[in-house]
């Protein structure tokens, strides 16, 4: 398993274990799940933008509902 260090000032390092402590987690894992939530949402949305960009049309819910006659 790989080590990552992260330097942060006292008042950000008491937040952050405040946090973990508050979530009943380590550090660690708190750092570890934020961080690939934060990549996996980014990631979400550039394959979001680049689908869309590649659809030649798009349909409204309304437009939707009233085809299948909702």
């Amino acid at each position: 398993m790989a080590t990552i260090s992260l330097r942060v000032d006292d008042r950000d390092s008491k937040l952050i274990r405040d946090y973990a402590k508050l979530k009943n987690t380590s550090v660690s894992d708190l750092m570890r799940n934020a961080i690939i939530e934060k990549i996996e949402d980014e990631l979400d949305v550039e394959n979001f933008d680049r689908i869309l960009a590649n659809m030649e049309k798009t349909h409204s819910l309304d437009d939707v509902k009233k085809e299948l006659g909702f």
